[in-house]
């Protein structure tokens, strides 16, 4: 019987342990960060978007912390008065934490996609924001 209450302790006090260690993470991890950039090209020709887009699945996708990843093109055809048209590509990453997405940000693929396109960008605005719901 003793070495079965010692045993359920320790199960219990292991337990405790764990969720003060889980939650202690959660609180410095901070919440994920939504990394959301859109870029008017130069030349807006199909080919070039494709282009574009592979390049950006070659180079931005998969990077560790991403909780996240999209690319694609404006959705031309969906017309509302807020709806916003000057941009031709939207790129959406989702990170762990603010750490991530500093991470990424000095990630030689990061660098090598900004050299490969940088003469492609006419305008790039980047929108980041933390998530407080999923």
């Amino acid at each position: 019987m003793k070495n079965y209450a010692i045993g359920l302790l320790s199960l219990v006090l292991a337990l405790v342990l764990g969720l003060e260690a889980s939650a202690r993470f959660r609180r410095d991890s901070g919440p994920k960060l939504a990394h959301m950039v859109f870029f008017g090209l130069k030349d807006k020709a199909p080919e070039t978007r494709q282009r574009f887009l592979a390049s950006c699945d070659r180079l931005l996708r998969g990077h560790e912390g991403t909780v996240s990843y999209s690319v694609g093109f404006r959705a031309d055809d969906v017309d509302e008065p807020v709806s916003v048209k000057d941009f031709d590509i939207a790129l959406h990453l989702v990170f762990a934490s603010k750490e991530a997405k500093l991470n990424y940000l000095k990630d030689p693929r990061h660098d090598q996609f900004v050299e490969e396109n940088r003469e492609l960008f006419d305008k790039v605005w980047v929108y980041d924001s933390y998530l407080q719901s999923e």
